[in-house]
């Protein structure tokens, strides 16, 4: 273990003596999951918003005679209207 680690515990080894044993806190941990999470929703949305830009969606529309008609695409009867 280098030196500059063997500081570091130190350091945390004495914070964890003065934190209260009934208090329940994140802490640094909590904080790191928070912002990795943070992170890989902006990265999803940003990709999302990419192919959602790809997509080229045109609506079919029906012809207005069929349509007042009542009749299905292929001249039937729609088994809605039946």
């Amino acid at each position: 273990m280098s030196a500059s680690v063997s500081l570091a515990v130190t350091q945390f080894a004495t914070l964890a003596k003065e934190v209260d044993k009934d208090k329940v806190t994140p802490g640094v941990l909590g904080f790191i999951v928070f912002a990795v999470m943070a992170v890989a929703v902006w990265g999803l949305m940003k990709s999302m918003s990419k192919h959602m830009g790809k997509v080229d969606f045109e609506e079919k529309t029906e012809d207005r005679t069929s349509a007042s008609s009542g009749d299905g695409p292929k001249g039937k009867a729609s088994p809605a209207n039946s």
